[in-house]
């Protein structure tokens, strides 16, 4: 019996079938420990947007632990690095003179968003605004905010109450959005939370205007609209670096981390637009709030360094090609019997909706006996996010893949 403990897991049946090594990756592949080659559908969690093993990100880790690793970033302290990416990221944020604030990665970018959020309001004399508010199917990390924010029930069995004042609406109706303030009141709710594109609850992409709706809602009745971009952040929605660009949306707080530094080591950051960030900038106020390990010096190298290979390798327009491309290959997967739809067509995300969920983990394992590499997200439905840089001819042998697994 091993030692390891996998995330989300059954671990009686991975000590009994065993795990699934991923020994090394180069590009959109990756290869298990007996040497066996894999199509990697879902560039590791959602993360390697530039592909594996890019030395450059490597090199430019190597070389800044060669300086110094890290130091904390808490108080006046600050690495060159990490101010010098800072800038960087506020320079291409969708609402201009963004703040940033660097998390260890995702699910502390949720929590520090959901407790900004409610200091920003007791900075306006308005406590009594506390009431966060996510959507069913959506999720949000694995601290306790996210957690209980996140519409995804079985992620909260057997924990018990996490949070009492997080409420939830439904996924793809702005009209509940708006009954819910209505019942409890605009000047109880000081947040909004929404992936643009659901990710782990299913891969779900929103429908006609909603985006645009909600946003609408959310400034009309002076609550925060926050746009969790810890999947589509960086290129993952096509054509812009953050789908809130794309979709105009001006969040008031929005979360990254996974393509930040495309997986290579852990890192998020948290952009506040300037009118949360004001009154903690104007003097004499403090956010008590900071990770250890967040603005790691090195994790910022290795962002630095995948910001660089995105844009020299135009992959923000390579990104929006893989929007058409994996429709092209994909969509002709909803005419067979055992899939009951194919979600795609924003961004490089796509989702094969099996009419049978329970038939979802099998089918995990049937796509590497064909050659690729993939997981199952929400009920039933089997995620394709894959790198970048991934090929026509690729993504053409992912589908093959996929056709010859549902047989």
């Amino acid at each position: 019996m091993g030692s390891l403990w996998h995330g989300f897991a059954d671990m009686g049946a991975v000590e009994k079938d065993g795990a699934f090594v991923v020994a090394r990756g180069e590009g959109a592949y990756i290869w298990d420990e007996q040497g066996t080659r894999y199509l990697d559908a879902t560039a590791g969690l959602w993360f390697t947007n530039v592909g594996h093993g890019r030395r450059e990100i490597a090199d430019a880790v190597s070389k800044q632990l060669g300086e110094i690793a890290h130091y904390s970033n808490f108080g006046d302290l600050a690495s060159p690095v990490l101010r010098e990416l800072a800038e960087r990221l506020s320079g291409i944020a969708p609402v201009p003179g963004s703040k940033i604030f660097f998390t260890s990665g995702g699910s502390d970018g949720i929590d520090t968003a959901a407790k900004l959020a409610r200091r920003y309001w007791h900075e306006q004399g308005k406590p009594e605004k506390n009431i966060i508010v996510g959507r069913q199917k959506a999720y949000h990390g694995m601290h306790v905010a996210g957690t209980a924010l996140a519409g995804i029930p079985v992620n909260r069995e057997g924990c018990g109450e996490l949070m009492t004042d997080a409420r939830t609406v439904a996924w793809d109706d702005a009209a509940s959005l708006s009954a819910l303030i209505a019942e409890l009141g605009a000047d109880r709710i000081a947040a909004f939370f929404a992936e643009p594109i659901i990710g782990a609850g299913g891969v779900y992409l929103p429908p006609q205007g909603y985006l645009t709706e909600v946003r609408r809602i959310c400034r009309e009745n002076d609550i925060l609209f926050v746009a969790d971009e810890v999947v589509t952040g960086f290129g993952r929605i096509g054509g812009s670096w953050f789908a809130s660009s794309r979709f105009d949306l001006e969040p008031d707080i929005m979360t990254t981390a996974k393509g930040l530094t495309s997986g290579y080591l852990p890192m998020g950051a948290v952009f506040i637009a300037p009118r949360v960030a004001e009154p903690f900038f104007a003097g004499g106020v403090w956010f008590r709030h900071g990770y250890t390990y967040g603005g790691h010096a090195a994790s910022a190298a290795a962002a630095m360094a995948n910001l660089d290979i995105i844009e020299r390798e135009n992959l923000l327009d390579a990104s929006k090609n893989l929007e058409s491309l994996l429709h092209e290959h994909f969509s002709p997967l909803a005419e067979h019997p055992r899939v009951a739809e194919v979600r795609s067509g924003l961004g490089a995300v796509t989702a094969v909706q099996l009419a049978d969920p329970a038939e979802a983990l099998a089918m995990v394992k049937t796509l590497r006996q064909h050659g690729v590499s993939t997981r199952a997200a929400g009920q039933g439905a089997l995620q394709i996010s894959p790198t970048f840089v991934i090929t026509e001819a690729q993504v053409a042998d992912m589908a093959a893949g996929f056709a010859a697994a549902l047989g």
